[in-house]
């Protein structure tokens, strides 16, 4: 048995039976992580030693075992980890040991889970491709020449490799369901509020969201159930209206599907659009009833998110300033020197980009000019969500313009490099929950499916979601797996 192919679901079945250890599953991954990592570099930092030890621990326990009975997850390093190092993929925080755990990884470690590590990520979340990181780009376990997506690129290359059986990744304007659609994984993208930020180092913090990089939808839906929830430690938080069930075995029969016109047109790969249609196509034969729907304002969601969440950023940020925590520039002579030292030190040139937008957006005499203006957009466009969703049930797009590209290929025109975005970037301006799926292959390259929901309609998302992969020729499957059957 190829323990790397196993869904999340499927070894806790094997465990419950005493077929499988925990111990087997983490040892699996971790000589998975020694055999391919050095060139995916999906880690930053691998807990190999704590996660035997917490895998042994699961192991040992004859009664009451915890409901996710020691699967091995990967967390992306933007979420804190009690004594672990967590960088955000970033010099600033190069040895930076929180003393608190993410309210997220909190509830998945009271549920049973190992951690294996701390994934690699564009530096505080902002990116497309994972190759803004300090420490070096992760590489896409389809092709090692190609970038996994971002900012979330560590975590769904981890799943993809067999590195993890599933992983916490964070969406602030696609980066959870992008590097799962380039990576050939399921990347879930909560509703606003829906999961806890606390201890998520923040970007954009109206717009991130923590959510699971996982094999399968069954899997995912999983993993939310332990993730939603009120925390009184996050006050944007709110409690889950409806309950997070696994998907059951139906079609889609009398689901009203939009394809939403203005995101499957110019911009979009052929290839992309090709297993787009033919996966629509098979939906429909399935019972769906399929129409055109239109998001007429989201020509402007890119440059008003590039507004709003620079703008956000820059004020997050400024807590970085060598005082706290963090990297301190030494030589210098005053605090403003030193300041500035730091931030020059510690920062990456895509952050420093960011900053420098965000302050601007915000300044004297542009505030209106650009950051209003970029607020009223996003008002426009939850409107628009609005009555598209009122006429459909769900909405569908593909996840990203394009499969994986090349490392480097975008690297010196960042306006490129952001249009990587274009499908997911208004569901995060209207706050809504979305899932990117595997629907095949271009050119030998995953292509991922997007499909939205009203808030906090996750169940009938995963549930479309879930009947829509019954569908797929197409198993998520690396080759860095299936080389080790």
């Amino acid at each position: 048995m190829n323990l790397l192919r196993l869904t999340a679901v499927e070894a806790l079945a094997l465990i419950g039976k005493k077929e499988l250890t925990s111990s087997e599953l983490t040892d699996a991954c971790l000589a998975q992580i020694e055999r391919h990592d050095k060139d995916v570099f999906a880690y930053l930092n691998v807990t190999g030693t704590s996660a035997r030890e917490e895998a042994a621990a699961v192991d040992q326990l004859a009664e009451d075992r915890p409901e996710l009975a020691g699967l091995p997850t990967a967390v992306k390093d933007v979420l804190c980890t009690r004594g672990v190092t967590t960088t955000c993929a970033s010099r600033m925080l190069e040895n930076y040991k929180p003393f608190y755990t993410a309210t997220c990884v909190r509830q998945m470690q009271d549920a049973g889970i190992v951690m294996l590590g701390k994934t690699n990520m564009d530096e505080f979340a902002m990116g497309s491709s994972t190759e803004n990181s300090a420490y070096g780009p992760t590489r896409n376990p389809w092709d090692l020449g190609r970038v996994p997506g971002g900012s979330s690129g560590g975590s769904a290359a981890a799943v993809a490799a067999g590195e993890a059986i599933w992983a916490l990744g964070s969406d602030t304007g696609g980066s959870i369901r992008q590097p799962a659609a380039f990576c050939g994984v399921v990347g879930l993208k909560p509703t606003y509020g829906s999961v806890s930020r606390y201890g998520l180092v923040a970007f954009a913090s109206s717009f991130d969201q923590v959510g699971p990089i996982t094999r399968n939808v069954t899997d995912a839906a999983l993993m939310l159930r332990f993730l939603v929830g009120k925390d009184p430690l996050d006050s944007t938080s709110i409690e889950h209206p409806e309950k997070i069930t696994l998907p059951e075995d139906r079609d889609l029969s009398g689901v009203r599907l939009g394809v939403v016109k203005e995101l499957v047109g110019e911009g979009i790969d052929p290839g992309v659009m090709k297993v787009f249609n033919e996966t629509v196509q098979k939906m429909e034969a399935a019972g769906a009833i399929v129409g055109e729907a239109s998001l007429p304002h989201s020509a402007y969601a890119l440059p008003a998110y590039y507004i709003l969440a620079p703008a956000e950023a820059s004020a997050n940020l400024a807590r970085f300033d060598g005082v706290r925590f963090g990297l301190r520039a030494g030589g210098t002579n005053d605090v403003t020197e030193m300041y500035e030292e730091t931030r020059s030190l510690g920062f990456g040139e895509e952050v420093k980009r960011r900053i420098m937008l965000g302050t601007y957006a915000l300044s004297s005499g542009y505030y209106e000019a650009y950051y209003g203006q970029a607020q009223k957009v996003r008002t426009l466009i939850v409107r628009d969500f609005e009555k598209a969703l009122g006429e459909f049930d769900l909405l569908v797009s593909p996840s990203a313009p394009t499969t994986a590209f090349r490392l480097d290929e975008k690297t010196g025109d960042p306006l490129t490099m952001y249009k990587s975005d274009i499908c997911t970037i208004p569901v995060n301006l209207a706050g809504l929950p979305a899932i990117s799926i595997p629907a095949g292959l271009s050119e030998g390259l995953p292509v991922g499916l997007q499909i939205i929901g009203r808030a906090f309609t996750e169940p009938a998302i995963l549930q479309a979601a879930y009947s829509a992969e019954q569908l797929m020729d197409f198993k998520s499957v690396s080759p860095l797996i299936a080389g080790q059957d």
